[in-house]
């Protein structure tokens, strides 16, 4: 359990956007045999192909072509998500107050705001640039303590004390990088870039970018037993760690007649409803390749006939039951941390599992020797949704809804059980093996 455990700490640390979790799937695909499918290019497969897409630098698809056509045996698909809440900069972010350097930045999906007070963070993400004639995607990771929101002092605020912390985005959320003489975003970017022998670019060659704030703290296994994992961006950066962890294992087993996927979305926590969210074509664009390009052939219906024998498992993680406020909870269902993975479901389709996708699931625990938790919405509560009904609405796929257990969701730092990293490994790599 300790390894796995230590290498999901590894992925999310250095995966501070979606950009570099995808970047770093993608080195973890490539070193166990898989290769680049341009969306621009005609997809050629055969039994055994392990192939993979990437759809605006936050998003990809990876697959095992099974050693039957998947309009006969159909296609086993784990989802997940790339993105998680945090603070991004604005186009542009430069400004100067009071005699200090400060950063625009805007919420990006459901902010625990009062989280990023106080805290030393760093700047990551992509950048558009001039090099030459050409125009490239460059990602940049700052990856140490560069800008800081700090709280204002309780001598100047007594009244939090009988009012509470309110915070307004636009004023109270504003990073200071410095004082008003340190440089400008892209100069800061351009000397980064040098610092790290990545090439030579002036800051008018920075034509856009998209950067956002990354906690700095390495993530840790805490508690008085060593129980706890607390990290940034557990929500859902573990769940993509649990599927990649998943088709390495799947792998080692040899090939099966339905074909592997796992797709890894982003822009989940603002919706879905982009090019390369669970709400645009991307999923069932890929599976109509494969379909269409599996040994040149053409199959009557094939799509129809592959999506019908198919079966999707979105993986995001769960509410585990809060001590402190176990009164938010459905009484018959409060998962806690480290007792395993756990099932979701709303009646009104928030998720998507149903009788027959949670009866799959609760035989995949079974056989591995795993008691799933479940998961139900308190009825005077809103509930939450996943990529899984998204997904399931959009390509016509059978689907459920799982996760592993966890607090402080949507923090700055969130917190999980570390004995729930390797069930919930075992119970994927059981859904692609047989």
């Amino acid at each position: 359990m300790a390894d796995v455990v230590a290498d999901l700490l590894a992925f999310i640390d250095c995966s501070p956007t979606p950009y570099h979790a995808v970047a770093e799937v993608v080195r973890r695909l490539e070193a166990v045999g898989f290769s680049s499918f341009e969306e621009t290019s005609i997809w050629d497969l055969a039994p055994g192909t392990r192939g993979y897409g990437v759809r605006g630098d936050g998003s990809l698809i990876a697959f095992e072509a099974g050693r039957e056509s998947p309009a006969r045996a159909g296609f086993r698909i784990l989802g997940a998500h790339t993105d998680s809440p945090n603070l991004r900069l604005k186009p542009r972010p430069d400004r100067t107050a009071s005699g200090y350097r400060q950063i625009g930045v805007e919420p990006y999906g459901g902010v625990l705001l009062h989280t990023w007070l106080d805290r030393d963070l760093s700047l990551a993400g992509r950048a558009t640039v001039r090099e030459g004639d050409a125009i490239r995607t460059r990602l940049i990771d700052f990856a140490r303590p560069m800008v800081r929101i700090p709280n204002l002092a309780i001598h100047l605020f007594r009244e939090i004390r009988q009012e509470g912390l309110k915070l307004n985005p636009q004023t109270h959320l504003v990073p200071l990088s410095g004082l008003e003489s340190v440089p400008e975003i892209r100069e800061l970017m351009v000397a980064e870039w040098q610092a790290r022998g990545e090439g030579t670019i002036k800051a008018e060659d920075i034509l856009s970018f998209d950067l956002m704030t990354a906690d700095t703290q390495p993530s840790a296994v805490v508690g008085a037993a060593q129980e706890f994992i607390s990290a940034p961006r557990l929500d859902n950066l573990a769940s993509a760690h649990a599927a990649v962890m998943a088709m390495q294992n799947a792998l080692a087993q040899g090939e099966q007649d339905f074909t592997r996927v796992m797709v890894l979305y982003d822009h989940e926590e603002v919706g879905s409803r982009t090019a390369q969210g669970a709400a645009g074509p991307f999923l069932a664009d890929s599976l109509s390749r494969i379909v269409s390009g599996w040994q040149g052939t053409l199959e009557p219906q094939g799509l129809a006939r592959s999506l019908a024998a198919s079966t999707l498992i979105s993986v995001d993680m769960a509410h585990a039951v809060h001590p402190n406020y176990s009164d938010r909870h459905e009484p018959d269902h409060q998962p806690v941390l480290g007792r395993g993975p756990v099932v979701k479901v709303n009646s009104n389709q928030a998720y998507a599992t149903d009788a027959v996708t949670q009866g799959l699931f609760e035989s995949l625990c079974a056989e591995e020797g795993i008691s799933p938790q479940h998961f139900v919405t308190r009825s005077d509560l809103a509930c939450g949704s996943t990529i899984g009904p998204i997904t399931a609405a959009r390509v016509g796929i059978r689907s459920l809804d799982v996760g592993n257990p966890m607090l402080a969701m949507h923090s700055c730092r969130e917190m999980a059980g570390a004995a729930d990293v390797a069930p919930m490994i075992s119970v994927l790599s059981r859904f692609w093996q047989d």
